[in-house]
């Protein structure tokens, strides 16, 4: 019997036809994609295009995200639809920290991604001032088939790629110190300033 050299060869030339090769990582990545439960946490009138998202019409049960949960603690997901207010910042923060980790954030709307219209002391000039944002979705406010399409992006995108254990922990800490770095919204320069 010939002897195999696997470190120049690679072992997948000499394994059987039927025989998958994978990390355990794009594993646990697949199944994560299927079983999103966003919380629930509506601040003004694009959490109304959000509900109309798990209306028959849209049927976001043929992904399996028709499960919107209350408790933090029973959520990966978590859709900020609306704008952020000073006072409503922290409550936010503290949902954000009781939901368990792996965990992602979209920002629905122009007033959960940048403020929107409301470029004043009272409302915070982006989601991503507060907590990580992993998809953002524009317009004042965006339908239904934009959540669809973001969510599948962020399966494709994001969730897939996502790594484990020690990797996993290190790019959540990277995450959550880029994200503390941003400047306080009266640094910040835009069009009414």
């Amino acid at each position: 019997m010939a002897e195999h050299n696997f470190l120049t060869d690679g072992i997948e030339n000499h394994l059987p036809n039927g025989i998958i090769l994978t990390s355990l990582e794009a594993v646990f990545g697949w199944m994560r994609q299927a079983s999103f439960w966003p919380a629930t946490f509506g601040l003004a009138c694009c959490a109304i295009e959000m509900m109309a998202y798990g209306t028959p019409r849209f049927d976001s049960g043929r992904w399996g995200q028709e499960v919107f949960r209350a408790s933090p603690r029973q959520a990966d997901l978590m859709i900020i639809s609306g704008r952020v207010s000073q006072k409503m910042a922290p409550a936010m923060r503290q949902v954000y920290d009781q939901m368990p980790n792996p965990k992602w954030v979209i920002a629905m709307g122009a007033c959960a991604s940048s403020g929107g219209m409301f470029n004043n002391y009272a409302v915070i000039q982006g989601g991503d001032h507060v907590i990580p944002v992993d998809m953002y979705i524009p317009g004042c406010p965006p339908r239904p088939d934009m959540l669809i399409d973001a969510m599948f992006k962020l399966k494709k995108d994001v969730v897939m790629k996502r790594p484990m254990a020690k990797h996993e922990l290190a790019e959540y800490a990277e995450a959550e110190a880029a994200a503390l770095q941003a400047p306080a919204t009266h640094e910040l320069k835009g069009l009414m300033r």
